[in-house]
């Protein structure tokens, strides 16, 4: 039988946990359940010895992605889930995901919709990012950031290294996954109000998910992404030297700007995708 180790990846969290623990406790009674405290400040620690929890502490903030690094590391369980510490997770959807996962699939990812976004803004982010996923890996991405998921071990282990310390570590792991041909499930769930204040920082973390839109290509098939770019710097490079030649009867420096930049952006996809096989290949 498999074993289970759920790992919540916590920062201030302890008015969460104090709750959020006896349940999934209740919940789940044989897996093996590890914060990962992530340089809190408050009670976390004193709130997991008292639900008889395993606690990982670091002593600064190292970020998400880290913290689901650390407890990926250091589970013993061959099937993983990861869930939120701030009580947006309902422990009672920790079974309904793993009887998904049993049905052959190596992720499975608990999908919100749209009344539980944190936000008008993250929703309309996510539904971007959602539909880019979709777009580049042809399968439906009904939620490519969610925090929720159960994954197997040793597949998700492959990709530990790839993971960011901050928050995306969701959107690159569920593209190397797609990436790889290994099956991801989703499935929907409800997520509450968060207790306590996100660590969300709204002009910051806004330049971080406009990255993630580029993760997104570079993480499954640059060429997705560079070879539509290319095509439309060299159509506009004809179409400025259509324009010039009917009206000045010659070739600018514009024309020949536009083509040279579809070449050069066309080759930076070549690379690019010479570089995440590399990135993905399993020695023998």
């Amino acid at each position: 039988m498999s074993r289970l180790s759920i790992i919540l990846p916590a920062k201030n969290e302890a008015q969460a946990l104090a709750d959020l623990l006896p349940r999934l406790r209740e919940a789940q009674p044989e897996a093996e359940i590890i914060v990962i405290d992530d340089g809190s400040t408050d009670d976390t620690r004193v709130v997991c010895a008292t639900a008889g929890v395993e606690c990982l502490s670091s002593p600064y903030s190292m970020g998400n992605g880290a913290a689901i690094k650390r407890g990926a590391r250091a589970a013993s369980g061959d099937i993983l889930v990861f869930m939120d510490g701030d009580g947006q997770h309902d422990p009672a959807d920790v079974a309904h995901l793993l009887a998904k996962l049993d049905e052959g699939y190596d992720m499975v990812v608990g999908a919100r919709d749209w009344g539980s976004q944190a936000g008008v803004g993250r929703g309309v982010a996510n539904t971007l990012y959602n539909w880019l996923a979709s777009r580049m890996t042809g399968h439906p991405v009904l939620d490519l950031t969610s925090g929720f998921r159960a994954v197997r071990a040793g597949k998700f282990r492959e990709f530990i290294h790839l993971l960011p310390n901050g928050f995306s570590y969701p959107t690159t792991s569920t593209m190397a996954f797609f990436r790889s041909a290994y099956p991801v499930a989703y499935l929907p769930i409800k997520a509450a109000q968060r207790v306590g204040k996100s660590h969300i920082r709204p002009l910051r973390d806004g330049v971080r998910f406009l990255l993630i839109i580029f993760k997104i290509a570079t993480l499954y098939s640059p060429l997705k992404l560079f070879v539509p770019a290319a095509v439309l710097f060299f159509l506009l490079g004809c179409v400025n030297y259509a324009w010039t030649f009917i009206h000045e009867g010659r070739l600018t420096n514009m024309s020949t700007l536009l083509w040279s930049a579809a070449v050069i952006v066309f080759l930076i996809g070549l690379v690019s995708e010479q570089i995440t096989a590399l990135t993905y290949r399993r020695d023998a």
